[in-house]
């Protein structure tokens, strides 16, 4: 039997036995990380903007704030598909959504289980993406998804939690994936699925810290935070 996803209060996408499965997975994952827990050295600065907090806590609720934001622009991608997008565009942008959604609950559970200073549910703004045409989202994808891996690839050396790092290698290697799909859909046959601005020539991906990724999609994020732990706010 399917089952349907509610996106924006209507019921939007079909998810069959693929998609369930995904979802069951987030279950299983967070049940192991429960169990190890972390400390809640959490600093409220008491200002009403909320704080991610201090080591593994922060580094969670970081993760959590770009998943929330990759899941919220593919919410809206896959609400309306651009003008002309074609099935396979449609289906690997749908694909990533899952993803996405998995990914944002994920963290959500993780740090629910953990510590009591949970990130709150975000909202975001697109000022400059025309949601109906097809470069203007390809090309916000990219920038998401690039920054993106580059957010994990800097963050990974402040998880001291084993477990956790595990996880997030597992998560950045998806997103590198979604980041090379999106970018060989913006220049299909090319080297631009690891493009030169992106791998270096050690073949290494680039690595941003949190303060420099913020401030590239900061203007994505309506609802303000800090980071005072990493300079941010």
């Amino acid at each position: 039997m399917k089952k349907t996803i509610t996106v924006l209060g209507k019921p939007t996408l079909d998810a069959g036995r693929r998609n369930f499965l995904k979802m069951s997975g987030v279950g299983a994952m967070v049940a192991g990380l429960a169990l190890v827990g972390c400390n809640d050295d959490f600093e409220d600065v008491n200002t009403g903007i909320f704080d991610l907090g201090m080591g593994d806590v922060g580094v969670l609720n970081y993760a959590y704030a770009l998943e929330q934001l990759e899941a919220d622009f593919y919410t809206k991608v896959v609400n309306s598909f651009y003008t002309n997008a074609s099935t396979a565009e449609k289906t690997v942008l749908t694909d990533i959504y899952h993803h996405e959604v998995i990914h944002r609950d994920f963290f959500k559970a993780a740090l629910t289980g953990a510590t009591s200073q949970v990130l709150p549910k975000l909202e975001f703004q697109y000022p400059n993406v025309n949601f109906s045409d097809r470069n203007s989202v390809l090309a916000t994808a990219k920038a998401l998804e690039d920054t993106g891996v580059a957010a994990y690839n800097a963050a990974g050396k402040f998880i001291t939690n084993p477990d956790y790092l595990v996880i997030a290698g597992k998560i950045v290697s998806v997103e590198a994936r979604h980041a090379s799909a999106i970018r060989d859909m913006i220049n299909p046959g090319t080297a631009a699925f690891s493009g030169d601005d992106v791998v270096d020539a050690n073949g290494l991906d680039v690595a941003k810290e949190p303060k420099d990724v913020v401030a590239a999609a900061g203007g994505f994020f309506k609802t303000p935070f800090t980071w005072k732990e990493r300079g941010i706010g």
